[in-house]
């Protein structure tokens, strides 16, 4: 697997198609995360938070392109995929990316109060699992969370101005 080792304008670069994801997301009305798989090289899963549209609390946009690209590739061991998405992914998604076998995960904004990856639950370090991913934080950090604020301030005004307010 090369992706530690590959040239940082590539991992902006996958990271700005995850964030084209997240913005579909909050065009939607969903909470804007986008995330994308590389398997081989190759684009092999992108998807968007689509827990409200779908109707489904495990309709993130980590799982939707992990299972994108286990159906792509023709495997659920995703050992040749790094995984983008535009924020630390919560412990649902951190246990499947366990459990996909994905050995690299790259993000731009880290949750401090509901990351699964390392900084809330360290699932994807933890040495009582079968495997561990290796993690590259901050790509794109200022625009990822920018986004995600930008989206929850306006959400805030919404309900603010709504007459369900109390």
């Amino acid at each position: 697997m090369s992706g530690p080792h590959l040239d940082g304008a590539v991992h902006v670069a996958r990271m700005r198609l995850a964030l084209a994801q997240a913005h579909q997301a909050a065009a939607a009305g969903e909470v804007p995360v986008g995330a994308v798989v590389y398997s081989g090289g190759k684009l092999t899963g992108r998807a968007w938070n689509q827990t409200r549209t779908l109707n489904d609390p495990t309709a993130h946009a980590e799982m939707i392109a992990i299972t994108q690209a286990a159906a792509a590739t023709g495997d659920w061991r995703l050992t040749d995929s790094i995984l983008y998405v535009t924020k630390e992914p919560c412990p649902m998604c951190a246990g499947a990316i366990v459990l996909a076998r994905i050995p690299l995960v790259v993000w731009g904004m880290t949750d401090p109060l509901r990351g699964g990856a390392v900084s809330r639950f360290p699932i994807l370090q933890s040495g009582e699992l079968n495997h561990r991913a290796e993690v590259m934080s901050g790509v794109l950090e200022e625009e990822c969370t920018a986004l995600i604020k930008d989206f929850f301030r306006k959400r805030r005004m919404e309900n603010k101005n709504s007459d369900d307010f109390p």
